[in-house]
């Protein structure tokens, strides 16, 4: 039986698994994000796919994570950049702060987002709940890909992203590890400094980091608003009761400010000579997260781990709604999403044969959002529009997962079930208050075989349930917007039911790592915004609708070569489709087509250089009639980015990269804004990072 232990650590922490397919293309590819001076991992373990240790060779899943050191090479500002280009992953993009991580082609709603375990809960209209949490304290970034409800409970369609932040360790004496970094695109400074105290029985780590990031450049010139200031601090202490046994008390804040998501600049639809364009801004946005938790960590032939953890997570927001005409907000809205939950889990070694684990999660989300509309003549003034008041939703899981093997065969068994009730005292501003209930149950469940037969040679399938019940702007949003749309939520909104397939090959060796799947996910009641044709109030109208049957079907795949000592070569290839089988047409916003070629290596004492090759095809696949035409076909590109890392001395690195080497004009295909008037990307970039540990 090669289960390795159950992980000591209160919350997952993955390693790299490498997107999968079962495509040709596989004996070609690499994975770009590849370190050329660093030894093939063989066993490498991941621990939020099973969530405890486990090969990555030996799990049915397909995971991607980025760690503390890739994250600081590609300088990414936010986790939907950091992972832009990975296999079966994108972005859905509404400026510089608001990266939204894609999934398989799902977007926020439908994907779980957790910082160290922990659910982050929001309804988020404009910008990414991922900006949230500080990427430059980040040790580690954590994707599973697919279904992932059994452990993720309800919203996790596309699977699970998982931030994993510093934990206080008992390491005797201090130690300390610091960056910063400069990007020349946006004159951007960034610096983070976390730092590591423990004596005897008592650890305590504290981190801190701070981003003053301005308006980029792109091929076309200055992109206005697309800079913003943040700042983070983090902390935990550790206190040892004996030698298995432990508390911990966690803090954590993050604040944003001057956050503009110039995606959202459209013509006021009602009142466009008067009003112009609106534009969605954030003056302030903040998450706090407080936590108390217990560990204990089992002995013996037949161990049992257990952790237990209570936290409060609050995400403050104002979501405030600019004229560009009338240089005033037409629109001011403020809210806070309050999280209080709870989460007990446990791995047991109940036969050398059979590792189980088990677990029950619950958490209740509140908000009140209080919000001032103006009518489109100048000075009017701001009057109370609430879309409603008292929301809540309250979710309860619990779950099994059997871990067995049978000589070469892995096989992975889950079932989870769960209840989600959504109320609010009313909508609308208070015209209703009846019919604003629902509850809703439901069982999810995973199968996945892996079977070894060489090393190189591994092949895997997976069949995966996940649910997705109405988030709640989806179920209470009743009211104008600022941006001259009138919102109608819908409290009886069914819940979607996901179920995947994937067959796929992963295997690794010395000089040699890959991975390659295909898969099939069909959903049901598919959730979503769509424009409706009618209006209230002289305004159009969107609304919450249930499309009847969605699927997304989908190869992927990646591999690394060391062709030389200490030269690889990498690649990786997404390619996905998606149908709205109600109206016989693409799906909206799928992903396009992409495949990035890569290669590092060592050239020189201490110098190792990188380049990285992303090709992304034109997209025509669009959703004609569920837009509207409000989608458009996007042209392919292609970028080039080079770099050079220097390690100077003992734990200690420069690296300074060019991005966008052409200064190519492009914009991703889920980048949001008027057809036809995308923000660009931006253009050519040079990046310098440095990096010390002491």
């Amino acid at each position: 039986m090669r289960i390795a232990p159950p992980s000591p650590a209160p919350v997952p922490a993955l390693v790299p698994a490498l997107a999968p397919t079962l495509l040709p293309i596989v004996l070609l590819c690499v994975h770009p994000a590849a370190h050329a001076a660093e030894p093939a991992a063989l066993a490498p373990v991941t621990v939020t796919a099973k969530g405890y240790a486990a090969e990555v060779l030996e799990t049915p899943i397909a995971t991607t994570v980025l760690d503390r050191d890739e994250l600081l090479r590609r300088n990414a500002q936010n986790v939907g950049a950091a992972l832009r280009g990975e296999p079966g992953l994108a972005v859905n993009s509404d400026g510089a702060q608001g990266q939204n991580p894609v999934i398989r082609g799902l977007k926020r709603e439908s994907v779980v987002l957790l910082v160290d375990g922990m659910r982050l809960n929001s309804a988020q209209p404009q910008g990414a709940i991922a900006s949230f949490m500080t990427l430059g304290l980040a040790e580690r970034v954590e994707v599973v890909k697919g279904p992932a409800s059994v452990l993720y409970g309800t919203g996790a369609l596309g699977g699970a992203i998982n931030v994993l932040l510093p934990q206080a360790k008992f390491a005797p004496g201090v130690r300390l590890d610091t960056a910063a970094s400069w990007d020349g695109a946006s004159n951007g400074l960034r610096g983070s400094g976390i730092a590591n105290f423990s004596q005897g029985d008592h650890a305590l780590m504290v981190g801190a980091s701070i981003a003053r990031i301005g308006d980029y450049d792109a091929p076309g010139g200055k992109v206005d608003l697309t800079g913003y200031d943040s700042d983070a601090l983090i902390g935990q202490y550790r206190f040892r009761i004996d030698a298995r046994q432990q508390l911990r008390v966690s803090l954590q804040r993050h604040r944003d400010e001057d956050v503009w998501y110039p995606g959202s600049k459209r013509p006021h639809p009602a009142q466009p000579l008067v009003v112009g364009n609106t534009i969605v801004r954030s003056p302030q946005q903040q998450r706090t997260l407080f936590e108390l938790g217990y560990q204990r960590q089992g002995t013996g032939e037949r161990p049992l781990n257990l952790d237990v953890r209570v936290y409060r997570q609050e995400m403050e927001r104002n979501i405030w709604s600019w004229s560009d005409l009338q240089r005033t907000d037409k629109a001011r809205t403020t809210v806070e999403f309050a999280t209080d939950g709870i989460d007990a889990r446990a791995d047991w070694l109940a036969h050398p044969q059979h590792l189980l684990s088990f677990g029950v999660n619950a958490w209740r989300m509140e908000a009140s959002p209080q919000r001032f509309l103006a009518n489109p003549p100048p000075g009017s003034p701001l009057v109370r529009n609430v879309p409603f008041t008292d929301g809540r939703i309250d979710a309860l899981g619990a779950y099994v997962q059997d871990d067995m093997r049978f000589g070469k065969l892995n096989v992975l068994v889950g079932l989870r079930h769960d209840t989600v009730e959504g109320r609010a005292a009313s909508i609308n501003n208070g015209a209703v208050t009846t019919g604003l209930k629902r509850a809703d149950s439901a069982t999810s469940g995973s199968l996945g075989l892996i079977y070894e037969a060489n090393p190189l040679l591994r092949p895997f399938a997976n069949l995966s349930r996940g649910f997705r019940a109405g988030e709640m702007r989806e179920r209470f949003e009743s009211s104008p917007r600022g941006d001259g749309f009138h919102y109608l939520g819908n409290p009886q909104i069914k819940p979607e039911i996901a179920t995947q397939f994937e067959l796929g090959l992963k295997g690794a060796s010395a000089d040699v790592q890959y991975a390659a799947s295909v898969y099939r996910n069909r959903i049901t009641d598919f959730i979503t915004g769509q424009p409706t044709g009618t209006f209230i109030g002289g305004l159009p109208v969107k609304q919450t609708v249930n499309l009847g049957e969605v699927t997304i079907t989908g190869a992927e795949a990646s591999a690394r070569w060391q062709f030389a000592r200490d030269q690889w070569f990498s690649a990786a290839y997404s390619r996905l489709r998606g149908d709205n089988k109600d109206l016989n047409e693409p799906l909206f916003q799928m992903p396009a087509d992409e495949l990035t070629l890569g290669w590092e290596g060592k050239v020189g004492a201490g110098w190792t250089a990188d380049a990285a090759l992303r090709l992304v095809r034109k997209q025509d696949r669009v959703a004609a009639a569920f837009a509207l035409g409000s989608e458009n076909a996007t042209p392919g590109f292609g970028t080039l980015d080079v770099g050079a890392t220097w390690a100077y001395a003992k734990d200690q690195s420069l690296r300074v990269a060019l991005k966008n080497v052409g200064d190519k004009a492009y914009h991703e295909h889920l980048a949001e804004g008027v057809s036809g008037q995308e923000i660009q990307a931006p253009g050519r970039s040079l990046q310098v990072v440095w990096r010390g540990q002491f």
